[in-house]
C-alpha cells in the first residue's frame, strides 16, 4: 500500500509540474499566462458566461485568483461583463469577446495537442480506465481531507 501511495505522489506530481511547465510556454506563445488557460477554457464551453463562483469550481482556485485573472482578460479585452443593475461584478456572468473567441481556440488546440501527447501509447478503454480510477482517488482523498480539516475544528 505504501509503495501505491509513493507511485501516486510521485505520478501526480510529475504530471502537474509537466502541465505547468507546457502551460507556461505555451501561452508565453500567445502572449498570456498560464493561469488564463482554464479560465478561457471553460468561458469558450459556455457561450451563456460564466461567473467568478462558478468559474472558482470549475477551475478549483480561489476567489482572489479567479478576480485577478478575470481583471487581467478584461484589460486584454477577452471577456466582458453582462452587468445586471445592482448585481456585483463577481456575481454577473463573464463572457468571451470576439478577440477571447479566437484566442480560445488557440488555446483548445494547444490543451488537444498536450492531451494526444500525454495519452499517446494509450488505448481509448486505458484512458477512460485511468481516468475514472484517478477521480475515484481524488474523490476518496477529498473526503478524508474534510474529514480530517472537520476533526481539526474540534480540536
Amino acid at each position: 500500500m505504501i509503495e501505491g501511495f509513493e507511485k501516486l505522489t510521485t505520478g501526480v506530481s510529475r504530471i502537474y509540474k509537466s502541465i505547468q511547465k507546457i502551460k507556461k510556454t505555451r501561452m508565453n506563445s500567445l502572449g498570456l499566462k498560464g493561469t488564463h488557460v482554464m479560465c478561457i477554457y471553460y468561458l469558450n464551453q459556455n457561450p451563456e458566461g460564466l461567473t467568478g463562483a462558478e468559474l472558482c469550481s470549475l477551475c478549483r482556485e480561489d476567489k482572489s485568483g479567479i478576480s485577478r485573472i478575470l481583471a487581467e482578460l478584461e484589460k486584454m479585452n477577452f471577456i466582458f461583463y453582462s452587468l445586471a443593475q445592482g448585481k456585483k461584478k463577481y456575481r454577473t456572468r463573464a463572457l468571451l469577446t470576439e478577440a477571447g473567441k479566437t484566442y480560445a481556440q488557440k488555446v483548445t488546440s494547444l490543451i488537444s495537442h498536450a492531451s494526444e501527447a500525454g495519452g499517446r501509447g494509450l488505448t481509448e478503454e486505458e484512458r477512460d480506465t485511468f481516468y475514472r480510477v484517478l477521480f475515484q482517488i481524488a474523490d476518496n482523498l477529498e473526503l478524508l481531507s474534510k474529514k480530517l480539516g472537520r476533526q481539526e475544528r474540534k480540536n
